[in-house]
């Protein structure tokens, strides 16, 4: 690892963490391409650095997190939980990160382990993502707004999580296409997706910053965590932004169609040229 690696991957995490391409497929790319060798250590690279783009997310949507947290606790307070819209996305928030944080709790041995290739692993979640994205967007409906938010939305998108756990997976891709399944247009899905990872991938970095800690030569490694961090951070706002304006007005079939492509390439790669 070098300071150039961690920068590039940093802009590689910030350009892809939020747009429905699957960061984690292109981080692996951008770390077989670079000649790092897989392990204990980038794994734990990538998964903290995503720390800093779910900062930018928070920065961005400080607004609704802030509403949505204090109308939360307020409704403890008044005995009154869900008397707001507020205070009901802030439980739907906790129903729909359930079921991604029990599957990753089960298999994160079996998640670890995936990739022996991982060009070819990287491709094959890439097309399941274009997949996924082409069905969801060609069958969606697209007509509710976020305020409409129900139960049933949050138990359909956490199950859509689960999808996540697994690397190379697209989390946004997933939990966007969730939210078009119910329904929901493109931003309002978005948004909520946004909204209701943010549990899964703070809870992930911090076990993995606690794993990092753990391991011998941490101190070395840091200052390529800080800069990946603040890279993937800084890229990361701006990805977010362009997305939220690009989704009032396009479709997702761009990054299906980017997934695919990419994802035929990898495969390509890894099956011809050994």
């Amino acid at each position: 690892m070098t300071f150039i690696n961690a920068f590039l991957l940093g802009i590689i995490q910030g350009l892809t963490e939020f747009i429905p391409v699957s960061s984690t497929a292109h981080l692996l790319i951008g770390q077989a391409l670079l000649g790092i060798p897989s392990g204990d250590r980038i794994f734990s690279f990538n998964v903290i650095i995503q720390l800093g783009t779910v900062f930018a997310m928070l920065l961005f949507f400080w607004k609704d997190l802030w509403a949505i947290l204090g109308a939360f606790f307020l409704g403890i307070w008044h005995k009154k939980p869900f008397e707001t819209h507020d205070s009901l996305v802030g439980w739907l928030v906790i129903v729909a990160t359930i079921p991604a944080l029990i599957v990753g709790f089960l298999l994160k041995d079996v998640i670890d382990a995936v990739f022996n290739n991982p060009i070819l692993e990287a491709g094959i979640r890439l097309l399941i993502s274009a997949l996924l994205l082409a069905v969801v967007e060609y069958f969606g409906r697209h007509e509710r707004k976020l305020e409409s938010v129900s139960w049933m939305d949050a138990i359909v998108i956490g199950f859509f999580q689960i999808l996540a756990v697994f690397p190379g997976a697209s989390r946004s891709g997933s939990t966007i296409a969730g939210g078009i399944v119910r329904g929901f247009d493109r931003p309002s899905a978005a948004r909520m997706a946004f909204l209701m990872s943010a549990p899964i991938l703070i809870a992930a970095g911090a076990y993995e910053s606690i794993q990092m800690i753990q391991m011998p030569g941490t101190m070395k490694f840091l200052p390529y965590l800080v800069v990946g961090f603040i890279t993937a951070g800084i890229v990361g706002w701006f990805s977010i932004r362009w997305l939220m304006r690009f989704l009032r007005n396009h479709s997702v079939y761009l990054f299906a169609g980017y997934c695919a492509s990419v994802g035929l390439v990898c495969l390509a790669i890894s099956l011809f040229y050994r």
